[in-house]
């Protein structure tokens, strides 16, 4: 098995695990938080997502810890749950800037339904917060994914996305908010992550950060200009 795959599943066994006591996710980074808080030491931008966000920390913590950046991903979540812990693992944090990538599991159905525009309003939700506590939110696409393989009965997920992608991008350029377009940069002809990019159609390879790291980096710099 290689290691890509093992730590995907992991992640999932942990989550699953987790979620029945922790649902929203307070505790994932409360320790690393109140090192964070009581140094003083804040940084330059948080990343906010799910597991293709804390999959990157994992692969690559040097983009993190050399930019002064912060991983706050956790594996299964969904743009709600996102929502309820963006005090502690973002505001408190006192950015310059937060990442947010958001809606991968929405559109999986984890834990329960919701509809596009209920993703849309959630991530909108966040960008508000952020800015009202004078810090610039960044959006991101949500990543290509034709097939969730642990949502399998879920049809047609790649067009979904494609459609929240559409209105996170016009909300963005209404409300002069930079957008990382990952989607367009990444998926192949069936609207997912190619096997050269991913092992399961989903969850990008650690060498596919590298091109997203390139894109993430201008965004932030045109975003702090």
């Amino acid at each position: 098995m290689r290691k890509t795959t093992l730590i995907i599943i992991l992640i999932a066994m942990w989550f699953s695990s987790y979620a029945q006591k922790d649902w929203f996710g307070f505790n994932r980074y409360k320790a690393d938080n109140d090192s964070i808080i009581a140094s003083g030491k804040f940084p330059d931008v948080v990343f906010m997502g799910n597991s293709i966000t804390d999959n990157w920390a994992y692969f690559h913590p040097e983009f993190f810890s050399e930019n002064s950046f912060c991983g706050r991903g956790i594996g299964g979540q969904t743009s709600a749950q996102m929502l309820v812990r963006f005090t502690a693992d973002v505001i408190d944090l006192h950015p310059k800037a937060v990442v947010i990538m958001a809606g991968t599991n929405d559109v999986a159905h984890n834990d329960y339904w919701v509809t596009p525009e209920k993703v849309v309003d959630n991530i909108v939700a966040m960008c508000d917060l952020a800015r009202a506590h004078g810090i610039v939110p960044i959006i991101s696409s949500i990543p290509p994914c034709s097939k969730f393989p642990w949502r399998e009965e879920i049809m047609n997920p790649g067009q979904t996305i494609v459609e929240i992608n559409k209105s996170l991008r016009a909300y963005a350029e209404a409300h002069n908010i930079v957008y990382v377009d990952y989607h367009s940069a990444l998926a192949d002809e069936h609207l997912g992550l190619p096997s050269s990019l991913s092992e399961d159609g989903c969850h990008p390879n650690p060498d596919t950060y590298l091109v997203m790291e390139e894109m993430v980096l201008e965004a932030i710099r045109i975003a702090l200009r």
